[in-house]
């Protein structure tokens, strides 16, 4: 039998918004049960084996000190208005638990977009912030010849710790035109934290080569990586490497959100100046609703978690900060859109959908995502279409298929649970 757990308010995800929000309702007497996948608060952001990174301290001592109840390693496959049920990432799945509330604050966060190409299945192909967890966790990356190609500040980053780590950055490779990266750059005069932080990244790999306008036409090699093709539409540069760090962005993660029948607009959920979704009893922050930066998940997560507690008034003293956010947010989308050329990226044989094994050429561009699903199984492998799925609607524009339980892989145990759980919920006058 599951554990029961009863509480105010139920935060999901334990990155810097759900940490926000968990802490600023327990500080306002609420009772808080905060769930998140990884071994230890602080998300992908703040991921760390041992001593968190310098801002994410404040927060997990916070976060001790507050009488919110943490569980961590726990992963969420259903969840309703009121009521959630998860079961550990490793371990008996009969040990699951379910959580009772009178409100749900999602702090899902968002995953890296991954766009096809020759060549992106090989081993040694991962992703930029793939790359910056493995290395947190130990991984040694000395002397390896690298390669970071995508698109966004987080490639700075990733190029940043990797170089501290020992490996050979030779390229960085920023797919937006270098007048957007520019434009981008002189914005930052307004903001000199954050261009003396993006200039302190860049001065960790001095001898890599920045280059805007540019992405990767392939990558070859002979069981692994072994060289990329780099690309600016008018010459092509191949480059030797051991280890190709490639990601287009952060796509938010949705599956929840949609689940519990919030409304999605443009990629992102829906919410008011309280961060209440259009379900009166579920707020979101973070990443969720568009993707900002840690300090505007921190804001977003604040204001949840102190509307959710009632606190309308210490919230909206909030408000001028996440403005100010936003707008650099919107400067971020603005400045690394997504050029069309890489759409041409993938020939008939790329693999698209990676768990099933389906090349570009099975698609028809006048197909919808359910009819992909159904006449190629993408989507339904591991991953559910969380690699795929973005990749195919910036392919095609395929919207997104609807969300059905489980969110995440479960057991059979799990199944059993929920529908008996339901059975009684339906059956209580």
């Amino acid at each position: 039998m599951p554990e029961k757990l009863a509480g105010d308010i139920a935060v999901v995800g334990a990155g810097p918004a759900g940490m926000a929000a968990a802490v600023r309702a327990a500080e306002a007497g609420a009772r808080v049960v905060l769930l998140d996948e990884g071994p230890r608060a602080g998300g992908q952001i703040w991921k760390h084996a041992a001593s968190p990174p310098r801002g994410a301290r404040p927060w997990i001592e916070r976060l001790k000190r507050s009488r919110a109840v943490l569980r961590s390693g726990w992963q969420v496959v259903f969840a309703e208005p009121g009521r959630l049920f998860a079961e550990p990432v490793s371990g008996p799945a009969e040990e699951g638990v379910e959580v009772q509330c009178r409100v749900l604050v999602l702090a899902t966060g968002a995953r890296e977009l991954f766009l096809p190409f020759p060549g992106w299945t090989l081993p040694g192909v991962v992703g930029v912030g793939a790359a910056q967890a493995l290395v947190k966790s130990g991984l040694d990356v000395r002397g390896r010849r690298t390669v970071v190609a995508g698109s966004g500040p987080l490639l700075l980053a990733a190029a940043g710790a990797l170089s501290s780590a020992g490996a050979r950055v030779q390229l960085v490779a920023e797919q937006a035109s270098r007048a957007s990266v520019l434009a981008f750059a002189f914005g930052l005069a307004k903001q000199p934290g954050k261009l003396a932080a993006a200039a302190a990244l860049r001065l960790k790999f001095p001898a890599a080569r920045y280059r805007p306008g540019t992405w990767i036409a392939s990558a070859e090699g002979n069981g692994s990586v072994e060289r990329v093709l780099a690309t600016d539409g008018r010459r092509s540069r191949e480059i030797a490497c051991d280890l190709l760090c490639c990601g287009y962005g952060l796509v938010p993660n949705l599956e929840l959100p949609e689940l519990l029948g919030c409304e999605v607009a443009r990629g992102r959920v829906v919410v008011d100046d309280f961060q209440r979704t259009s379900v009166s009893s579920v707020f979101c922050a973070g990443e969720a609703t568009g993707v900002g930066g840690v300090e505007l998940a921190l804001a977003e997560g604040e204001i949840a978690g102190l509307a959710a507690a009632g606190k309308a008034g210490e919230a909206r003293s909030l408000f001028r900060r996440r403005s100010a956010l936003t707008a650099f947010a919107a400067s971020l989308d603005q400045a690394f859109a997504l050029r069309p050329e890489l759409k041409a990226a993938a020939r008939g044989d790329t693999i698209v959908c990676r768990c099933e094994d389906v090349p570009l050429s099975r698609f028809a561009p006048s197909w919808s995502r359910r009819q992909a699903k159904l006449y190629t199984r993408a989507g339904m492998g591991p991953c559910q279409g969380r690699v795929c799925g973005p990749a195919l609607e910036f392919l095609f524009g395929w919207g997104a298929d609807s969300v059905r339980i489980p969110v995440r892989p479960a057991s059979l145990a799990s199944f059993l649970e929920i529908s008996h759980s339901e059975k009684e919920g339906a059956a209580t006058p």
